[in-house]
């Protein structure tokens, strides 16, 4: 149990790490929601930049794919079939996430240099979109997934409580956001309420899972 919390931790930290990088540093940096051409020419100027970015994501998925299985194998104890239910829904956002991904490797491969990019701002623009569109779906699954496993948290002794409420809020919250992002024509005009909503549960709930795996998995007493 105690390699599998240790597994979990640092796959956990590394998700945050290249996620913050991928996401934030490199294509938020790239995107200018005003200006389809402003963007499609940051993709064209910052290729090698924008590389980096994937394999970022990338290994985001991977390290992903790690803990569908770490995180079935810390919590199968507790309850099997719910167990085996959050690693669904955290795998459906995996794959989900994993197409999103080929609509940037699209991007990628479109705005390759000497290449002919005449007239490709809107087929970025369309593939930005099928990808936010995705990750949101992927995000909504993985609120499912986290709700699942804070409930499972709550009926075990060997994982703190509080912990448990944190991770069902986390989840509530990215579900909520997904919902409306998907639903409302107007969600543009509270995104930046939505974002609110969502940044601090999920980061405080996230973060506190992934410092007590660390901190479970590094100690030397049994778990």
């Amino acid at each position: 149990m105690k390699q599998l919390a240790k597994i979990s931790g640092i796959s956990y930290l590394l998700i945050f790490l290249f996620g913050f990088y991928a996401n934030f540093a490199v294509l938020e940096s790239l995107i200018d929601p005003n200006s389809p051409t402003i963007t499609a020419t940051n993709f064209l100027n910052t290729h090698g930049q924008f590389r980096y970015g994937l394999i970022g994501f990338a290994l985001m998925l991977i390290f992903d794919l790690i803990l569908v299985w770490s995180l079935f194998g810390l919590t199968k104890p507790t309850n099997k079939l719910r167990s085996f239910m959050a690693s669904i829904f955290r795998l459906l956002h995996v794959l989900f996430f994993a197409v999103g991904l080929s609509k940037l490797w699209k991007i990628y491969q479109l705005t390759t240099p000497f290449r002919n990019t005449i007239n490709v701002e809107d087929t970025i623009t369309e593939l930005l979109a099928s990808f936010d569109t995705l990750w949101t779906i992927g995000l909504t699954l993985f609120g499912v997934h986290l709700i699942i496993l804070g409930s499972l948290f709550l009926k075990s002794i060997k994982f703190p409580k509080v912990l448990g409420i944190l991770l069902i809020l986390a989840g509530s919250t990215y579900i909520i956001d997904g919902v409306a992002k998907l639903s409302l024509s107007n969600y543009l005009d509270y995104k930046d309420t939505f974002e609110i909503i969502v940044i601090l549960p999920t980061v405080l709930g996230e973060l506190s899972l992934t410092l007590w795996l660390l901190i479970k998995g590094f100690n030397k007493h049994p778990l």
